[in-house]
């Protein structure tokens, strides 16, 4: 049986026992300290830090246990970390993850995720890494955390707290390195906020390349001047950002209900991302949508649909697949 991808959160690790390796060592130049590392590397295996902490030895195992594909072993491991530091915050979440059986119990996991990761970390480092949180690696389970939570809070329906948890990321890491402006940004607009949208993408992140804010931007212009030729230039140059992304909002394509992991700039990837983030926004604009149809000249197909559909009869949803391959998987 093949091993699927590696979790990416493994890679924290070694960047975790190179940060601990450097402690204490001063270098000259970045050329210095590159030929360190080069050296330690060129070992075979990057340097390995040896925890000393209940903390560190409760994170330890939890990063062991990315690399285990069976859930019940994760489960297993998750309570032993918890036994070793009850303020494992990365245990809470594999636990919220792999044995959290309804979203009540999910969220409650989450919130003591929050709050373990919160004490592990003491009020030092919410005031001195403010603003550049994530680059401090040890922070890194409490940001996890505290996204997948408000993740959660807003699928219970609990907008406000949920919106309020991502403004808070993204005052303690203004680079955000985890992408949650993307994810308020379409909250914003599910939501209607079409005034604190704009605000926030126009104004707060004016500038951002990345194709969730270019069709979010168009969607606002739309809505205030309709089909100009303003608009239909911003469509024009948003779509360069990527050119798949049309196709799953306008419906010609199906988003799938599982979502990949990772998603390459400007792939169809990445389009499927968008369009299941920021579809409900699109579709709160009278018109938006069947003017997104007219522009990219690919107009609404509504396909014939048999009395009864065998594996091999076109699928109704107008992929162009056979129904087996497409939305009869």
């Amino acid at each position: 049986m093949s091993k699927g991808p590696p979790d990416p959160r493994s890679f924290e690790k070694m960047s975790q026992d190179i940060a601990r390796h450097l402690e204490g060592k001063e270098f000259s130049s970045d050329e210095e300290l590159n030929r360190y590392l080069k050296g330690a590397l060129d070992q075979g295996k990057p340097p390995e830090f040896e925890p000393q902490t209940p903390e560190e030895i409760a994170q330890n195992m939890m990063y062991d246990s990315w690399e285990i594909s069976n859930r019940k072993k994760r489960i297993k491991i998750a309570y032993k970390a918890l036994g070793v530091s009850p303020d494992c915050a990365d245990a809470y979440i594999t636990l919220a993850e792999d044995e959290a059986r309804t979203i009540e119990q999910v969220a409650e996991l989450y919130q003591k995720a929050v709050d373990a990761g919160a004490r592990t970390l003491g009020e030092k480092i919410f005031k001195e890494n403010s603003g550049h949180f994530w680059g401090a690696i040890r922070t890194r389970p409490y940001m996890r955390a505290r996204a997948a939570l408000a993740q959660t809070l807003w699928e219970m329906g609990k907008h406000d707290e949920a919106i309020a948890h991502y403004r808070e990321m993204l005052k303690l890491n203004r680079r955000d390195n985890q992408g949650i402006r993307y994810v308020l940004a379409a909250c914003l607009g599910e939501l209607g906020k079409w005034d604190e949208l704009d605000r926030f993408i126009n104004i707060e992140w004016r500038g951002d390349p990345m194709p969730n804010m270019g069709y979010l931007r168009v969607l606002l212009a739309f809505r205030k001047e309709g089909d100009s030729q303003r608009v239909r230039r911003m469509l024009k140059n948003t779509i360069k950002q990527n050119a798949y992304l049309p196709d799953y909002l306008i419906g010609r394509k199906k988003i799938p209900s599982n979502l990949p992991n990772m998603a390459a700039l400007g792939g169809e990837d990445e389009a499927m991302c968008c369009a299941a983030d920021m579809i409900k926004a699109w579709q709160k604009i009278p018109g938006a949508l069947q003017w997104l149809y007219e522009q990219t000249g690919k107009p609404i197909i509504v396909p014939d649909i048999p009395d009864k559909i065998g594996p091999n009869t076109p699928c109704p949803c107008g992929s162009g697949k056979k129904y087996k391959k497409c939305c009869g998987e």
